[in-house]
């Protein structure tokens, strides 16, 4: 949400980025899950504004980047998305992930600790649910018996699932499940990000699955007609933007499930040392639309990912004018060399 907008012109401003993504070819309008975080984002309810997108698009894919798992019920879940999944005519992707921060588990009073178990808890209900036969289950968390949910995904056997892979011993474990994944630089470095990519891989293939798995990284990206003007215009966003992630780091260090104390403060400490300069290098893309063509390019061939995710505005403090001319210049100008 853009610092000063209204939720009502925050609305607004989602919309004119859908509505300029279908008409330009904007492959997927992805859509995080911001429970109880008003400052932040008015998308509480991401598959209410993907139905909105289904009846708006028609040819635009949309998903949710990502729907926190732990924190909603999976039948409820699973029927929606197979709704979403009809009333697009298999154009919704389903993002997944359990949130690296605790405070929308404090705001619904659900232990983070127990985030990773629910989070898996609950992908396997929704996978069974979505076979279309009533099945009975018995867990940590969930218990039912003989339920069913209707109705069955218009894709068989589901719509695309991709998962955020953030720890080291997430890559593994969800390269073995077959799970296309959302990586980042926010909290690595290149080769850090070179590494695991190389585990979820080699992991992917000895589970015996086709081919090398599927990332797609999530990146900060700003376009504009000068060099000067992409790397001026976003720097006091983008400076904002990881002195919070230091902050949110920082903040559940030494709480349940939240990660060893000692990788988070390392973390912290390398997002609050960060100088401008360190980001334009290591952590985003800025350019002129030749410019993001060959940095894009080189971290497709450095990392070997499948597809970029353009973080357009997440600092909040870009105009929407900005906005909207970044991605223009990222559809008509940087994204033709990659089809």
């Amino acid at each position: 949400m853009r610092r000063g907008a209204s939720q009502e012109e925050a609305f607004h401003e989602m919309i004119a980025l859908a509505d300029l993504g279908e008409a330009a070819g904007l492959d997927v309008f992805w859509m995080a899950e911001m429970i109880a975080n008003p400052a932040r984002s008015v998308l509480g309810a991401p598959l209410v504004m993907a139905g909105w997108l289904a009846g708006r698009t028609k040819r635009m894919r949309f998903g949710t980047a990502v729907q926190l798992l732990p924190l909603n019920h999976p039948l409820r879940i699973a029927g929606e998305v197979a709704t979403l999944d009809h009333l697009s005519q298999g154009r919704f992707d389903f993002g997944i992930g359990r949130s690296g921060g605790p405070r929308a588990y404090d705001a619904l009073g659900v232990p983070y600790a127990e985030s990773q178990d629910r989070f898996f808890e609950a992908l396997e209900i929704i996978l069974e649910a979505w076979k279309g036969k009533p099945f009975s289950y018995e867990g940590k968390f969930y218990r039912f018996t003989d339920v069913g949910v209707a109705p069955k995904p218009f894709r068989s056997p589901h719509p695309p699932l991709r998962m955020a892979a953030t720890t080291p011993e997430t890559f593994p474990r969800v390269a073995k499940m077959g799970l296309p994944i959302f990586v980042g630089l926010r909290g690595m470095s290149i080769p850090e990000l070179q590494g695991h990519l190389k585990v979820y891989r080699a992991a992917w293939r000895e589970a015996g699955h086709p081919g090398d798995g599927d990332a797609r990284l999530r990146i900060p990206v700003y376009a504009a007609p000068t060099e000067q003007a992409a790397m001026k215009e976003p720097k006091e966003t983008i400076t904002y933007y990881f002195r919070r992630q230091a902050d949110l780091t920082r903040a559940p260090i030494g709480r349940a499930g939240t990660g060893p104390a000692a990788r988070r403060v390392a973390q912290a400490q390398r997002l609050s040392a960060l100088t401008y300069d360190d980001i334009l290098t290591t952590k985003v893309a800025f350019g002129t639309g030749a410019g993001l063509v060959d940095r894009l390019g080189r971290l497709k061939e450095e990392l070997g990912v499948n597809g970029i995710a353009a973080e357009l505005n997440p600092g909040g403090l870009l105009t929407p004018d900005q906005e909207l001319r970044s991605l223009r210049i990222l559809l008509n100008e940087v994204a033709p060399a990659f089809k």
